[in-house]
């Protein structure tokens, strides 16, 4: 437990900071997931895509997310967009 009146402040913001960021990293790997299940369906959809993409820069920016984790799942996912698009 905490001592001081800081430290105990401290705690509190790391809890909400916590939960903020779960809930937004949980919403990335949502649309992850959902861009990617239309890839694979064979109707790939570049707007599901665009908005994966852009909710990991999101992600990044608010430091929710490493910079460089962002551009590596955006590189896969326009990977695998661009592998479905040329197949078809």
């Amino acid at each position: 437990m905490a001592n001081t009146k800081s430290a105990q402040k401290r705690i509190r913001a790391n809890e909400r900071r916590h939960l903020r960021n779960k809930s937004y990293r949980s919403r990335v790997k949502t649309l992850i997931k959902k861009a990617e299940q239309t890839i694979f369906a064979g109707k790939p959809d570049a707007a599901a895509v665009r908005d994966a993409m852009s909710t990991l820069d999101k992600a990044a920016v608010k430091g929710i997310i490493h910079k460089n984790n962002a551009a590596r799942r955006k590189s896969r996912l326009a990977k695998k967009l661009n592998h479905a698009q040329n197949a078809a």
